[in-house]
């Protein structure tokens, strides 16, 4: 039985490992920055381990920002990450959030859609490539 956890404390160990499981390329970093920014994150376990995660950054207002939605491979295909996604936007209502955001690449559109979001146009804005 998976346990989802609104802003368990949650270490960069931890969710090192599960980047690094979940992402190819995945460098390790720390977490702390993001977090403290964050309205909220959800994270899910399968015991004590963690499987899931996904941050939910915002702007002060009305608006929220879906990121780094991620499941252990282990753990795929079984609905953690549309639980993880769900609790957070759920999370989010009695923050006074109206919009939720996410980008994502083209392989995912399947799965946002799933979960409620629908296509919009955007437009992004690479610094580096500045």
């Amino acid at each position: 039985m998976i346990d989802y956890r609104l802003y368990p404390p949650i270490t960069n160990a931890a969710l090192n490992e599960l980047f690094g499981a979940a992402w190819d390329g995945h460098q390790e970093r720390d977490f702390a920055a993001q977090l403290r920014h964050s309205l909220l994150y959800v994270c899910a376990y399968d015991g004590a381990r963690l499987v899931g995660f996904v941050n939910l950054a915002w702007d002060g207002g009305v608006h929220a920002f879906l990121l780094d939605t991620t499941t252990h491979p282990d753990y795929q295909r079984r609905g953690i990450g549309a639980e993880l996604v769900r609790v957070a936007v759920e999370a989010a209502r009695p923050h006074g959030i109206e919009w939720v955001h996410v980008d994502h690449e083209p392989h995912l559109a399947v799965f946002y859609q799933r979960c409620g979001f629908r296509h919009t146009e955007a437009g992004l804005l690479n610094l580096r490539e500045m």
